[in-house]
């Protein structure tokens, strides 16, 4: 345990929330200061012409690191806590004894607020298979956790605004709960392998009771830990983002990705699957790509076969499911994706 989350967490209440909102007020305060700072050390400090390609690069890159940073120290901590209220156990708990449709509704939604990550796929499954949960219910929660990631979320707010960070909320429930329904209806359950039904689950349905100082200092202790992770994902996305944004011509994306392309939404796709990253990684160049003049609905399609469709994930699955229900999984959700592309590309 880090001997500085200890001290917070036996810090009286008063002053452990006193040094939340001086911590808070601080976040503001560095968030604010990111874009003039940047500004400053890329065309005073370093010298480098306005407009230029070099100038616009550096400056994107300088910009967009804390930012993204600060934001995903943010989310993470926030997440976090909201974690601490949603164990596994209760999660399948909730889920247990719901028909098909509203199961699926229900389980989407919980896969937004209970963001376990892909390696927790397997004995999640596990889990909700034994414990009675429909087939098509548990791919909708499986579907949701990654692809409504909590880092795009906040990621897209503070890049493009809430009506973009909405609309990936929408068309990833309404994907987890369509695919999940199709898969549930196509009475697949004989592709599970069938160690999994023999499987018993230990424990029970309640989950830990945690005060409120170590539901912070766990949140802490998440904030350090998976910035630690994906730190590097962050600096490199942001470094193609940023090559993009300053060398590569508007013609040319708009060209590959634009909504003239038939093509693009499946190519997006297509690219995505086989490529593993995660939000941090794959959102600026999301966002430099729609600078660029690429249109909306294939960067978001792009985006979420990214981090719904990660090849490692489909390794993790395979020790659970058969490949005739793996290509069934990638293909329903591939289909779904392409199909979002293609409506926000015509009505956006």
């Amino acid at each position: 345990m880090d001997p500085s989350l200890t001290a917070i967490s036996q810090k009286p209440r008063w002053q452990m929330f006193a040094w939340m909102v001086v911590t808070v007020a601080a976040w503001v305060i560095a968030y604010n200061l990111i874009q003039p700072l940047a500004n400053w050390i890329t065309y005073s400090a370093f010298g480098l012409a306005r407009g230029s390609h070099l100038g616009d690069s550096v400056a994107f890159f300088l910009y967009d690191v804390p930012k993204i940073l600060l934001l995903l120290s943010g989310m993470i901590f926030l997440i976090s806590i909201i974690r601490t209220f949603f164990s596994p156990e209760r999660t399948r708990a909730l889920l247990g004894g719901k028909r098909q449709g509203i199961g699926n509704v229900l389980a989407a939604m919980l896969g937004i607020v209970t963001p376990f990550c892909s390696c927790s796929a397997v004995p999640l499954f596990i889990g909700f298979v034994e414990s009675g949960i429909p087939l098509g219910i548990t791919f909708s929660f499986l579907i949701a956790a990654p692809t409504i990631n909590e880092v795009a979320v906040v990621m897209l707010f503070g890049l493009f605004g809430w009506k973009v960070a909405g609309l990936y909320i929408a068309s990833g429930l309404v994907i987890a709960i369509l695919a999940g329904m199709v898969i549930g209806r196509l009475n697949l359950e004989r592709y599970v392998e069938d160690f999994v039904w023999k499987m018993q689950v230990a424990g029970g349905i309640e989950g830990e009771e945690l005060t409120w100082s170590e539901r912070i200092q766990r949140a802490w202790e998440s904030v350090k830990e998976i910035v630690g992770k994906v730190w590097l994902y962050v600096i490199v996305g942001i470094a193609v983002g940023a090559s993009i944004h300053g060398f590569v011509p508007e013609s040319a994306l708009a060209g590959i990705m634009g909504k003239q392309a038939w093509w693009s939404v499946p190519a997006a796709v297509l690219l995505g699957v086989p490529l593993y990253s995660n939000a941090a990684g794959v959102i600026p160049i999301v966002s430099a790509l729609m600078e660029k003049g690429a249109s909306l609905g294939t960067v978001l399609a792009f985006m979420m076969s990214v981090v719904g469709l990660s090849l490692p994930e489909m390794i993790i699955l395979r020790r659970v499911l058969k490949p005739q229900l793996i290509a069934a999984f990638i293909g329903v959700i591939a289909m779904a994706i392409i199909i979002t592309g293609y409506l926000f590309n015509l009505v956006l």
